[in-house]
């Protein structure tokens, strides 16, 4: 029987806020998805960074169901 692999998810996030800076939302608010899935679309870093956080997204959602 073998173990379920836990992913490491403090090592993945390299800059806590960087995303938050690039979409020019001010700290303690929560991003809209639609900037988001805009913002997921373009390319580099801020694209990376925003195809990140839907993936958590979908993570923090599948386990809350569980």
């Amino acid at each position: 029987m073998s173990k379920k692999k836990k992913l490491n998810i403090k090592k993945a996030i390299k800059k806590p806020g960087a995303l938050r800076k690039e979409l020019g939302i001010k700290k303690g608010k929560k991003i809209p998805k639609a900037k988001l899935n805009a913002a997921a679309k373009s390319k580099g870093k801020k694209g990376q960074r925003a195809r990140f956080a839907l993936l958590l997204d979908k993570l923090r959602k599948k386990k809350g169901k569980a």
